[in-house]
């Protein structure tokens, strides 16, 4: 595995580069093999991704602590939530060409897993516990804090939460007595390397909004914000600025 022209890409130089080959091993891959490659005794990176979720919170609401005295604990809390859910730590991943580094089953490999967001988000958390362990905390921000500059600067730019649709979503039916909203992929049409989704988004089994995207992360945002717009009345949507 070509760690060292990943290593690279990240603008880093690993003291036990052991750490950053488990980073980015899947347990599909373990399964097919006698043993964890390069030698680590841990296996797949599950464990480096319960450590480095923990490590990215804590890195997250520092540096938003830090950047943003104004902002309240609720106005915190979302920020925090919105830069490190799957969505956004998997389009990182995307920056950093993570999935041509991961080592994943056959089976994983056949249905396009190594490009899954849910794979992708778990697998730069794990690289985050890597330089954390490696390197160490301070590292490690200074490492976050140039991968995400883009997600923390939006923050910045905005001067408040990124938009996330469907957090925005849940909210407002859950505030209104009602169920979580659930989504469903209704089809995926187009070429394989770039298929177009089409996802409806419910609400006790009522198709509320309907989003199209190049992936399916996106036709659910698309979905929550036509939503949105199908179910909060106008006099009570904000007054852009």
């Amino acid at each position: 595995m070509p760690v060292e022209r990943l290593e690279t890409v990240l603008g880093l130089e690993f003291r036990d580069s052991r750490l950053l080959r488990q980073a980015l091993v899947h347990r599909s891959y373990l399964n097919e093999q006698d043993g964890p490659p390069g030698g680590s005794n841990d296996g797949s990176y599950e464990r480096m991704e319960f450590l480095g979720d923990a490590v990215l919170e804590l890195m997250v609401s520092t540096e938003l602590y830090r950047r943003f005295p104004d902002m309240d604990e609720g106005e915190l809390t979302k920020s925090r939530a919105s830069l490190v859910c799957r969505e956004t730590l998997a389009q990182v991943a995307r920056r950093l060409q993570l999935g041509e580094f991961l080592l994943v089953g056959k089976g994983e490999e056949a249905t396009g897993g190594r490009y899954r967001d849910s794979i992708l988000a778990s697998a730069f958390e794990a690289v985050v516990a890597a330089v954390y362990l490696d390197l160490g905390y301070p590292e490690a921000t200074r490492f976050l804090n140039q991968v995400m500059s883009s997600e923390l600067d939006q923050v910045v730019l905005e001067g408040q939460p990124p938009e996330n649709p469907k957090s925005n979503l849940q909210e407002y039916v859950q505030g209104l007595g009602r169920a979580a909203p659930h989504y469903r992929l209704v089809s995926s049409d187009g070429p394989d390397h770039s298929p177009v989704f089409t996802v409806e988004v419910l609400v006790e089994d009522e198709v509320v909004g309907t989003g199209r995207g190049g992936r399916k992360a996106d036709a659910e945002r698309t979905a929550a914000k036509d939503a949105m717009l199908r179910l909060v009345p106008v006099s009570d949507r904000d007054e852009p600025a």
